[in-house]
């Protein structure tokens, strides 16, 4: 069970307790004494309706949930059973099947279509770099440059 002293209501009520207790005690006149015990006594039955109210509102919070609860149990028991045809459900197997198998196919279509594009301007490239390879070559050879640069020429050829 929850401990009392954690609602800030009965904080609040035992701090009022508390200090009307020291005002009492602190009190040489009698008369003054009844005056606060008939406070501490108000402050009491205050203190009581307060907590009356607060469990009279948890029990109808705790009565809701639990018809709520019982409804949701009763509804719940009355439901249709779900029946299940093994050849439909077959069917729609195959056919989500044969959808995924239609669209890997496109796909695959697609990658091998950009392969070859790829590989078909890779072929491009690399024959107008030969091309440009043979007649740097060329020229450097008719133009009585030294046979090291057209050796380089034709190492980055071979490559």
């Amino acid at each position: 069970m929850i401990s009392l002293l954690h609602s800030p209501l009965l904080r609040r009520v035992a701090v009022v307790l508390v200090v009307f207790g020291g005002l009492a005690a602190c009190q040489k006149n009698d008369a003054s004494a009844g005056q606060v015990a008939g406070t501490l006594n108000n402050a009491a039955q205050v203190a009581s309706q307060k907590l009356d109210q607060a469990a009279s509102y948890v029990g109808q919070q705790v009565d809701a949930t639990k018809d709520a609860a019982q409804q949701n149990l009763d509804s719940a028991a009355s439901a249709p059973s779900i029946k299940i045809d093994p050849s439909a459900l077959a069917s729609t197997a195959q056919a989500n099947l044969q959808i995924a198998a239609s669209s890997a196919n496109a796909q695959l279509g697609k990658a091998a279509s950009l392969t070859g594009q790829g590989l078909e301007t890779a072929g491009r490239k690399l024959q107008d770099w030969s091309a440009q390879s043979s007649a740097s070559a060329a020229n450097a050879s008719t133009s009585g440059s030294s046979s090291g640069d057209s050796s380089d020429a034709q190492k980055q050829m071979d490559k």
